[in-house]
């Protein structure tokens, strides 16, 4: 039987990119470069997410000088999760390959990622060493977030790893079973399992310009993370109703007390309105994280596509059984094409 380390695989590389246009052109050629140099066949999947730059022309002349490279224009801009998807499920290699198109992943460490491939591992992410580019802030709220998710869930999202991975083929398959409409990517890749392994890796410079995806983007996505991946909000407010209950039964025992042995003056005003204001917050704030639990689920019974595509150019790879195969939501799980040397 061919296992991994005798047969070189197909790879597919997927990169989102938004007003990507100015490092596109460098980009996509150094990738390309770098993937045939580990296979003959290889792909370089570009999913515009609704650009308002020259991505579109870019791309036409890439694909026009690059059969291997395939453009997905989506229809608007749908986010980077969505755009993702739209690459996955496109992408027909044996291992596919997450990168930013802002040039910060090195591509160097495709061959390293490979290597681990071989010797087993169906994931191999990679964990940012520093995060220099960020605000003291934004890596603060980056650290709790990982906290919170993480609290008392039984899957672990790694903290500091992307979207920068390598994944086999029958990981590619289990993604695009998952057909959620909240997607936060971190979490899927980890509640899909196999087996994983971590590199580290220092960001590179910017190709070009800066990064459209600043704080209020970070906040938003890790805000889907949390409703998507926990359930810690609704425990707290069970913890919190809880111990106000508490609270609130202690407090008539004291004054239950006071009243048979010294007697009891009249409350103040002041605390009559600093109690309804104080558990007023705590109902109205309860009842915004269930509604924000309850939009989500409004989303997904509408079951509208994650994206829309409306331009599709260039070639690729070739579309295989396999890879049709695993975009089935009722599919059953693809064997392994590529056996593991443990195996």
């Amino acid at each position: 039987m061919l296992t991994r380390q005798t047969l070189p695989p197909s790879i597919s590389c997927v990169i989102p990119a938004y007003n990507e246009a100015r490092s596109l052109g460098t980009l996509v050629p150094e990738i390309l470069t770098a993937l045939q140099r580990l296979s003959p066949q290889v792909e370089l999947i570009i999913v515009d997410d609704g650009s308002r730059d020259d991505t579109s022309a870019v791309m036409q002349t890439l694909c026009a000088s690059h059969p291997q490279v395939l453009y997905l224009k989506l229809s608007r801009n749908f986010g980077k999760e969505p755009a993702l998807t739209a690459g996955i499920e496109a992408a027909q290699g044996d291992v596919v390959v997450l990168m930013d198109g802002d040039g910060q992943h090195p591509v160097s460490l495709v061959p390293e990622m490979l290597a681990k491939w071989r010797a087993g591992a169906d994931v191999v992410y990679a964990i940012r060493k520093t995060r220099l580019d960020q605000s003291g802030l934004q890596i603060k709220l980056t650290a709790w977030f990982y906290k919170l998710v993480n609290l008392g869930n039984r899957v672990k999202i790694p903290a500091n790893a992307g979207d920068f991975r390598l994944m086999d083929r029958q990981v590619v398959d289990a993604l695009k079973r998952l057909t959620e409409r909240n997607r936060f990517m971190k979490g899927l890749y980890a509640w899909v399992g196999f087996n994983s392994t971590a590199i580290d890796y220092e960001p590179l410079p910017r190709t070009d310009g800066k990064s459209n995806f600043g704080l209020r983007g970070s906040l938003s996505l890790a805000f889907t993370g949390i409703l998507a991946f926990s359930i810690a909000p609704l425990r707290a407010l069970t913890v919190t109703g809880f111990m106000l209950s508490m609270i609130a039964l202690g407090y008539g025992f004291w004054v239950v007390g006071e009243y048979f042995i010294t007697g009891i003056k009249v409350p103040g005003y002041a605390t009559i309105v600093v109690g309804m204001m104080f558990f007023s917050g705590i109902q109205l704030l309860s009842i915004g994280i269930l509604a924000e639990y309850v939009g989500r689920i409004y989303e997904e019974v509408k079951q509208r596509p994650n994206y829309l595509v409306s331009q599709r150019l260039g070639r690729g790879l070739p579309t295989t059984p396999s890879a049709a195969a695993g975009g089935s939501p009722d599919a059953l799980p693809l064997p392994q094409a590529y056996p593991s040397s443990q195996a």
